[in-house]
């Protein structure tokens, strides 16, 4: 247990015994022995430094595509907040902070004539769109990431380029109980009018065909074809994972308060009330029923960790 080990005293709030559910979209999960949420870069490498090294490390972002199972974490969890999400653009660098919501970095650039749209509808923050490799309409974190900042489990900061990450459909390679603390992007020029123009475009798309307004986590499982939306006509629909839930009988199903959208296939809603061993075991109930129709084992897009309940 993580309470009978002596803990470092940071500058930064550390509370023990913190409540998870209320900071993940889907408002489920149990306790984290430690919550720590550093005040700046310094205070997470002294503490993380200090930290014994049998102490588990979690970073989390703003818990938009993550089930926290009902019995907690045996971690010291790690939330980044208004240190980490400073957005700076030097021609085509756009450097953002691991806790800038997506969404507002591709505000910022594009206001400044920079392109990284794809962005605009990625639900999270950059630290969890570059752990995802995120990408949407054809575009992934990794056609413009240049570089990564971290802070290592034994408190070293680290610049590592995009290419030691091992980029790949919804996976990265970070160095274990490593923090992301800033990404640089590459992003190319646009004019201003034209990328707004743009986003407010996928916005309306998203908003039409999503849940957008409902307790959910986003796609909640990777789509086998290994490729998300392109967003063109032409793009098929065979091996996305929403088809081959709709084609096993399994849209709008549900466990308890958990349901899979009527809306949308591929997106899980908690209802109201739902707990994470309800979300956990509807999806895989969905898996099995996939698997008996199509033959296809689909793979968790949302990362779900901790203990079950007790």
């Amino acid at each position: 247990m993580t309470h009978a080990l002596a803990l470092p005293t940071p500058r930064g709030p550390l509370t023990a015994d913190r409540p998870l559910a209320d900071l993940t979209w889907l408002r489920v999960g149990g306790p984290a022995d430690w919550f720590f949420q550093p005040a700046d870069e310094a205070d997470l490498a002294e503490f993380l430094r200090a930290l014994p090294p049998e102490i588990a490390v979690f970073p989390m972002g703003v818990g938009s595509n993550l089930i926290i199972r009902d019995g907690g974490l045996r971690a010291v969890v790690i939330r980044l907040g208004r240190g980490f999400n400073g957005i700076e653009v030097e021609g085509d660098r756009v450097i953002a902070g691991a806790a800038a919501l997506d969404a507002h970095v591709a505000k910022k650039a594009a206001e400044v004539g920079r392109d990284l749209t794809f962005l605009r509808t990625i639900p999270g923050s950059i630290g969890g769109a570059v752990r995802m490799n995120a990408g949407c309409y054809g575009l992934y974190v990794a056609d413009h990431l240049e570089e990564v900042k971290i802070i290592t489990r034994q408190g070293e900061t680290k610049i590592l380029p995009a290419a030691v990450l091992n980029l790949r459909y919804r996976q990265s390679d970070l160095p274990e109980g490593a923090v992301l603390i800033s990404a640089t992007f590459r992003a190319p020029e646009g004019d201003p009018g034209a990328l707004a123009a743009r986003m407010a475009e996928q916005l309306a798309k998203r908003d039409a065909s999503q849940p957008t307004k409902e307790r959910t986590a986003g796609s909640t499982f990777r789509n086998p074809a290994g490729f998300s939306s392109t967003g063109r006509a032409d793009d098929s629909h065979e091996l996305k994972a929403w088809k081959l839930i709709d084609d096993a009988g399994m849209r709008g199903a549900s466990v308890g308060a958990a349901q899979m959208s009527p809306m949308h296939a591929n997106f899980m809603i908690n209802t109201g009330g739902a707990t994470a061993t309800d979300l956990e075991s509807l999806g895989e109930e969905v898996r099995k029923k996939v698997f008996q129709s199509s033959g296809i084992t689909l793979e968790w897009e949302i990362m779900r960790v901790g203990e079950p309940g007790r």
